[in-house]
C-alpha cells in the first residue's frame, strides 16, 4: 500500500509593524508594515524536520519583510502533500500561508487533506488548554521552547543569534506536533482516510492504514451491519466497507 505523503507544518511570522495612540485595546491607526512569513519548520512523516528563514535567502537585508522566495517554498511544499497537519492550522498557519499566496499573485497548490490538531482534540475532550505547550506537557510529550517578543524584535532589526533562535523554536514546534498528533491520531474522527490511498485490497485501518487489525464485534447502523475491527498499531477502529449479506431489516411505515 502506497501511503500518503503527510507533512507536518508549523510557521512562525513577523509582526504587524502599525501606528497606535496607546498600548492596551488600541484600534489601529495605519500599518506600516504587514506581517510575512518569517520561518518555517516541516517534516515528511518518517523524515526529518527540515526548517527555512528569511536570511536563507539570497537578497535578505535587516528589517526586510519581502517573503517571496520562502513562500514559493511552501507552494511547493503544500503542492506536493496529500495531507498536511498542524496546530490551529486551519485559522493560523494554512490561512496565513495562502494570505502570502494571494498577495504574491500565485495560483493555489494542488488540493491537500487538512488535519487541525487543536479542532481535533476539542472534538473528543475537554482539557484545561487546547495550547500546543500545555497538550505536550499534559500529555508527557514534551513543551515548547520559552520565548518573548524579543525574539521577534531582534529577528526584524537581522540579529543572527535572534533568528537562529527562532529557527530552533519552530523546529521543536514541529516535533511536539508529530508527536500530539500521533497520541491523537487513534481518537480522530474526521482523519483523511488513508485505505484511500494505494488502496490494495483487504482490510486495513482508515487512520493510519496498517494491515494489522483485530476484528472485533460489529457496527450496526439503521439498516445494515458491518464486521468492526480495531488497529493492533494505532489503537484506532474501523468496519469493513461491505455489510454483512444476512442481516435482513423490515420496516412498517404507519398508516392514519
Amino acid at each position: 500500500m502506497n501511503q500518503p505523503k503527510i507533512l507536518f507544518l508549523d510557521i512562525e511570522t513577523l509582526p504587524n509593524i502599525s501606528f497606535t495612540w496607546g498600548k492596551y485595546d488600541q484600534n489601529v491607526n495605519a500599518f506600516v508594515q504587514e506581517y510575512c512569513i518569517a520561518t518555517f519548520a516541516a517534516k515528511w512523516a518518517d523524515g526529518k524536520v527540515f526548517t527555512k528563514a528569511l536570511p536563507d535567502y539570497k537578497g535578505y537585508k535587516p528589517k526586510s519583510y519581502d517573503d517571496f522566495l520562502i513562500v514559493l517554498d511552501l507552494w511547493n511544499l503544500l503542492n506536493t502533500a496529500d495531507i498536511v497537519v498542524a496546530h490551529n492550522g486551519n485559522d493560523f498557519d494554512i490561512k496565513m500561508i495562502q494570505g502570502r499566496f494571494i498577495y504574491h499573485k500565485m495560483n493555489p497548490p494542488a488540493p491537500f487533506k487538512k488535519v487541525d490538531t487543536k479542532l481535533e482534540v476539542k472534538k473528543v475532550a475537554r482539557f484545561n488548554s487546547n495550547k500546543m505547550d500545555d497538550l505536550g506537557e499534559l500529555l508527557g510529550e514534551g513543551r515548547k521552547i520559552k520565548t518573548d517578543f524579543d525574539l521577534w524584535v531582534g529577528c526584524v532589526n537581522g540579529d543572527k543569534e535572534s533568528w537562529d533562535k527562532m529557527v530552533a523554536y519552530n523546529k521543536q514546534d514541529v516535533i511536539l506536533l508529530e508527536k500530539v498528533y500521533y497520541r491523537l491520531l487513534p481518537w480522530m474522527s474526521t482523519h483523511p482516510n488513508m485505505a484511500l490511498y494505494g488502496y490494495e485490497g483487504g482490510a486495513c485501518c482508515p487512520k493510519c492504514g496498517s494491515f494489522d487489525i483485530e476484528f472485533r464485534g460489529y457496527a450496526n447502523t439503521l439498516t445494515r451491519k458491518y464486521r468492526r475491527f480495531v488497529c493492533k498499531k494505532c489503537g484506532g477502529w474501523g468496519r469493513v466497507v461491505k455489510c454483512e449479506p444476512d442481516v435482513k431489516v423490515y420496516t412498517h411505515v404507519a398508516r392514519d
